[in-house]
């Protein structure tokens, strides 16, 4: 419903001084959104006749969950409409039938160690069950992509990540591989777990007030680059978690729910060089080439550095 005190001249006018319009300098695109958002708003305070409490409520709430800014913009939708949005926008430049993209989530920290073709991401303290991912690095011709970058990171059998969670040693459970001659990554590390938003943070009391709940299924997650192709964001899920298909994040998608195998052959164990039964995935990653040098670059988001 259109609220009439917003539509009417005296507000319009009002929004055009707020949002600079015809005034010199400035940006005009920044203009004409902030116009949008700020207008919006004034109709949803005029349609829901918020009061001037409630208003204070809601920004000190906003100001309080700062931290956990990330983690609204999963769990609002935000992040996965943005990825619905890019998909339709390369789907009409003809960039199609690469992996899917699907959120980067907060958790991400710069500067893992890179190693050639394999790396233990694990410091071998949490005695989860031992896993071992590999695959390879594709173009969209289905060429094998050598010295390619697969940045992974994941979480530890707690659902905690290093740097966050300060008893992991630093860049427990990251690292980045280059893929060798053939396109080919692997990496051993032991199977993650699901977690849950901090209970009693800002997202926890958020979700609250929703009546949603705030758990992720198991994933791990992946940036894979290389020079003239597009930068992929990405994860995997791990079949069988009971949050698969109910993820408050909106990240899982069909295409990346690779098969979970669990290894038990004595020879196996004894080839892969592991103690115990394995899980073992195998998964390639198949990356567009692209000539514009932005699409091969991630984001602007901030990013921590450790």
């Amino acid at each position: 419903m259109a609220s009439k005190l917003v539509e009417n001249r005296d507000t319009q006018a009002f929004l055009d001084k707020i949002a600079g319009i015809g005034s010199s300098g400035g940006n005009e695109r920044v203009k004409q959104i902030v116009r949008r958002i700020v207008g919006d708003l004034f109709a949803t305070i005029d349609e829901f006749d918020v009061t001037e409490d409630e208003f204070w409520a809601a920004l000190n709430f906003t100001a309080a969950g700062a931290p956990e800014i990330g983690l609204w913009a999963a769990g609002l939708g935000f992040e996965h409409f943005l990825d619905v949005r890019m998909d339709i926008a390369d789907q009409k430049a003809g960039l199609s039938g690469g992996t899917p993209r699907t959120i980067e989530g907060p958790l991400y920290i710069k500067g893992a160690p890179r190693t050639k073709g394999f790396a233990r991401l694990d410091d071998g303290t949490d005695k989860g069950e031992t896993l071992i991912m590999h695959g390879r690095v594709l173009d969209n011709e289905g060429k094998p992509v050598a010295g390619a970058i697969v940045d992974v990171w994941h979480a530890n059998t707690l659902g905690n990540y290093s740097y966050f969670d300060k008893s992991q040693s630093d860049f427990n459970f990251r690292r980045q591989i280059e893929t060798d001659t053939d396109g080919r990554y692997k990496f051993q590390s032991i199977v993650p777990s699901g977690y849950a938003v901090p209970s009693g943070g800002s997202t926890d009391g958020l979700l609250n007030l929703l009546g949603r709940h705030g758990q992720r299924p198991a994933h791990i997650h992946f940036f894979v680059t290389a020079p003239n192709h597009r930068h992929l964001t990405t994860q995997i899920n791990i079949d069988g978690d009971p949050f698969l298909h109910d993820d408050f994040a909106y990240a899982t998608r069909d295409e990346l729910i690779p098969p979970v195998l669990r290894r038990t052959d004595p020879d196996l164990l004894a080839a892969a060089g592991v103690e115990g039964p394995y899980t073992e995935i195998e998964f390639d990653f198949t990356i567009n080439r692209v000539e514009e040098p932005m699409l091969a670059m991630a984001s602007s988001r901030n990013r921590l550095v450790a």
